[in-house]
């Protein structure tokens, strides 16, 4: 715990000293690193594939989609998943024996989905005043987790998800939900008085609820995956946190969730 709680104090600052001090290109690039981080992990780490093409194939694509995410053009999204998929498909023709429909789905899901769905921290980022919605990501991804486990530790009696979560309590996730509710108002009432945005508090509860529920949902979904691979962490790039994707689950569902509701109905206007 002691180890997980230090990585944390020094890993969060620097985050956020590239998102807030940094131009988006700093985020984009983070972000990408990220991304190629966790193609290693789902294939290499999950024991999906060890490719070495495909593995290839899978961080280009990831890449590709950070830079789209950042530049905001659709081409270069459309013209990289049809040279993707064609390379995967072609290696699937050429060794149709040994390389499976499954491992081509594993390869789509990491190196097009999950940078897809990490790359909303980018599309949040390039938009004006964006670095307040990134930050906002993070609030809705940080504050469930604590708030359920405080919960969890003082009131958890019934088991939530025994086989996928063991320590995960139904009494956890409801605190989850009300902590995350309170900060989200907590956090739009900054907005509101230090830098001046319009603020719907209602839709900012909503934010909380839905977004506590996103985190959750994020947690468990990839919890799932390492249980069906049989590993404990995706990796051991951050010590007591395990690796990106360990530590990332939950910003897979909250950051596209943040960009949509923002897309639908903004909680804070400037």
């Amino acid at each position: 715990m002691k180890t997980r709680i230090l990585v944390a104090l020094i890993g969060l600052p620097l985050l956020l000293a590239v998102v807030l001090l940094l131009p988006s290109a700093a985020t984009a690039i983070l972000v990408a690193a990220m991304c190629i981080l966790a193609v290693h992990e789902l294939l290499r780490g999950a024991g999906f594939c060890d490719h070495v093409r495909i593995f290839a194939y899978a961080s280009c694509m990831a890449l590709a989609v950070c830079l789209w995410s950042w530049l905001g053009s659709p081409a270069v999204g459309v013209i990289a998943l049809l040279v993707f998929l064609c390379a995967l498909f072609g290696e699937m023709l050429a060794a149709h024996a040994k390389l499976d429909f499954r491992t081509v789905c594993a390869a789509i899901f990491a190196g097009a989905v999950v940078p897809y769905l990490l790359g909303a921290l980018i599309r949040l980022r390039v938009l004006e005043n964006g670095k307040f919605f990134v930050i906002l990501v993070f609030v809705l991804t940080m504050v469930p987790d604590s708030g359920a486990y405080f919960a969890g530790k003082a009131f958890g009696k019934h088991k939530l998800c025994p086989v996928i979560s063991p320590k995960k309590t139904v009494e956890g996730a409801v605190g989850g939900v009300v902590s995350t509710v309170i900060c989200m108002v907590i956090y739009a009432l900054i907005l509101q008085l230090a830098f001046e945005f319009k603020v719907n508090y209602f839709l900012a509860v909503l934010y909380g609820i839905l977004g506590a529920g996103a985190s959750m949902l994020g947690d468990l979904t990839f919890s799932v995956i390492k249980r069906q691979a049989g590993i404990k962490d995706y990796g051991a790039l951050l010590p007591g946190h395990g690796g990106i994707l360990d530590r990332f689950d939950s910003t897979t569902v909250v950051a596209p969730l943040v960009e949509a509701l923002l897309l639908i109905a903004p909680f804070a206007v400037k």
